[in-house]
């Protein structure tokens, strides 16, 4: 038997016991999902049509939804992440909350009464390191001089603003130290003066701002108006820190 004689023998054995059958629908069926595959892939025609589907129904859904209840919730997100990470950041929660709140930013303020507050800040903060220990009724931290004054900027006789820098000051502590730049239309009915705080904007700095800073922040912001109804005044400030006991 000749070699060609045998392969025909062969296969047509196979073809009667199914063999070749079966071997033709398992190339088939791999052809079939191959091509399937190839269709759902990427950039697989069948894969652009259900694409298309889904944005025709899923895009104008998102362009009409109402996410102003997810905007409420930031604050409670920015705890929550804040919480989980390291305690450096406890500051910067405090701040982001203080800054995010709304309630207290006044349209106008006095200078009085922003002095007022400073001096709040600079009991509550103030450094006692290099302040006397007093031991008149009771024992504790020496008062400290402040004072606040504005400097008017010599303005041009056709220059329709004038300009003024408030400057709070505190003799025993720099750090305790602002300037505040103020501006105001000369020929406006309103004779309150916009005010300017070059305060740090960034997220990642909140944490190191205190809360004075954060407060000039949120009246400029506000655009809040500053009335002056004083160009200057000088007081004492009780520290509110209490020195360590000390035993001899």
């Amino acid at each position: 038997m000749t070699l060609e004689n045998s392969i025909r023998d062969t296969i047509s054995k196979k073809l009667e016991d199914g063999t070749i059958e079966k071997l033709i629908e398992q190339q088939l069926e791999k052809g079939i999902v191959n091509a399937l595959e190839n269709l759902f892939r990427s950039y697989g025609d069948v894969t652009k049509i259900i694409e298309e589907q889904v944005k025709s129904v899923m895009v104008p859904y998102l362009e009409t939804y109402d996410y102003s209840k997810y905007i409420t919730k930031l604050d409670s997100v920015m705890v929550d992440v804040l919480k989980n990470s390291a305690l450096e950041n406890k500051k910067l929660l405090e701040n982001f909350k203080s800054l995010m709140n709304t309630e207290d930013n006044p349209k106008t303020i006095k200078v009085t009464d922003l002095y007022e507050k400073w001096m709040d800040y600079v009991a509550k903060s103030i450094s006692t390191s290099g302040l006397e220990v007093v031991y008149e009724d009771g024992v504790s931290y020496e008062s400290v001089e402040v004072s606040f004054e504005i400097d008017y900027n010599e303005s041009r006789n056709w220059s329709s603003f004038e300009y003024a820098v408030l400057k709070f000051e505190c003799e025993k502590d720099e750090d305790m130290n602002f300037e505040i730049g103020l501006s105001r239309y000369t020929k406006g009915s309103d004779k309150g003066w916009d005010m300017r705080y070059d305060g740090k904007h960034e997220l990642r700095s909140l944490r190191y701002l205190n809360d004075f800073e954060i407060y000039l922040m949120k009246l400029s912001q506000n655009h809040t108006t500053i009335i002056i109804d004083e160009d200057g005044s000088s007081d004492e400030v009780q520290p509110e820190a209490e020195p360590e006991p000390t035993f001899s």
